[in-house]
């Protein structure tokens, strides 16, 4: 029974919530004029999901973690370029493993920013430098506006349906709230603060609306009949060899680097995750009507991450030794430990493996409210 529990508290009940939106999307999806309103609210809580995360993401934060630019290099380097090229080699896999829809999705997948919620509950379970997981993560979820789209148009090109009226929309429904709501955070900023626990619900709802809109219009489509489930075991199995290989050349890069060990902690769980919070509505906006298939690789990337990072978390915060450092000790040696909740609620990345808890170093200051404030 214990580990039956174990078990549950790293599935997020979040996942849940997404499969069972494509379960009623599958069942009862939206045709006609419901799919006109339904696609029409899909597009306005994009944008206000994107205005959201710049409300939410502080510059200052991530400005003043700048100082340690080798280990924001390296993260950035591992979450946009060593993963872009593990997918496209992984074009070798078609048609024989994988359909063409299903690897624009994996490419899709590796050109996503990392997490910024997790991640850094993770790091701080595993006695990491969360100050560096917060501007890491902060980092790559700014470049992931901008980069993510523009890699998506040159590496996936006319077989995500790209076209010149796609890029706009990219810039108007995505960028362009981001923005907004960064400039509106001085003013804002504290509303956001203050309402955090009821702006998540906002967050969570409006993606579920988005996932719901892609997959119905997916059914209708008749995506799901080029799809066997034999496909879908080969990319769980694609996925698990990607994750593998990604934690294991983050912890050897790290080590080659010779990053201290709080900062190697660091390196290995944001250098090897990424977030759905954002690939989901981005998906939804570049791929349009092939968005179902799209985020699929994403959906149980997220999860396998999750359950992973939560385990190697926890065996870390137990044994420092085992995230390769010899001294035993963690961060900057403070005696004084707090608690960080996993269950974060700015974002659906949030839930950090299932509300994981773990004891890290003490963060410096405004890394707790960054912790429950940043986007995934």
């Amino acid at each position: 029974m214990p580990s039956v529990r174990r078990l549950t508290r790293m599935i997020d009940p979040y996942i849940v919530l997404l499969l069972a939106t494509v379960g009623l999307a599958a069942l009862l999806p939206a045709s006609g004029r419901a799919a006109d309103t339904v696609d029409g609210a899909a597009t306005g809580f994009i944008g206000m999901l994107f205005f959201l995360y710049g409300a939410r993401l502080s510059t200052r934060e991530a400005l003043d973690g700048i100082r340690h630019w080798r280990l924001h290099l390296t993260i950035l380097a591992s979450t946009f370029a060593v993963f872009p090229l593990f997918g496209l080699a992984a074009v070798g896999l078609t048609p024989w493993l994988l359909t063409d829809d299903l690897y624009d999705g994996l490419l899709f997948l590796c050109l996503v920013p990392s997490t910024v919620q997790s991640s850094i509950a993770f790091t701080s379970m595993a006695r990491g430098n969360v100050a560096g997981a917060i501007a890491a993560g902060s980092f790559s979820s700014v470049l992931g506006v901008l980069l993510t789209p523009l890699f998506a148009a040159a590496l996936i090109g006319s077989g995500g349906g790209f076209s010149a009226g796609t890029l706009l929309a990219i810039g108007g429904q995505l960028l362009l709230p981001f923005l907004l709501g960064q400039l509106l955070r001085r003013w804002i900023g504290d509303f956001v603060k203050r309402h955090r626990g009821a702006l998540s619900l906002i967050d969570r709802g409006s993606i579920l609306v988005v996932v719901y809109a892609a997959f119905s219009e997916g059914v209708n489509a008749g995506v799901w009949n080029e799809v066997s489930w034999r496909r879908l075991l080969a990319l769980f199995g694609v996925e698990a060899a990607l994750l593998a290989a990604m934690l294991l050349l983050t912890a050897l890069a790290a080590r080659r680097l010779r990053f201290r060990r709080e900062d190697r902690v660091v390196v290995v769980l944001a250098g090897s995750q990424k977030s759905l919070a954002a690939g989901l509505p981005m998906a939804s906006v570049i791929f349009q009507g092939q968005a179902a298939l799209a985020v699929l690789p994403l959906m149980i990337f997220h999860q396998t991450q999750l359950i992973v990072c939560a385990y190697l978390s926890r065996r870390w915060s137990r044994d420092p030794e085992a995230a390769g450092d010899g001294d035993g000790q963690a961060g900057d040696g403070h005696a004084e430990r707090e608690t960080v909740n996993g269950d974060g609620d700015g974002g659906i990345d949030g839930r950090a493996g299932g509300g994981a808890r773990g004891r890290g170093d003490q963060a410096p200051a405004g890394a707790g409210r960054a912790i429950r404030s940043a986007p995934a």
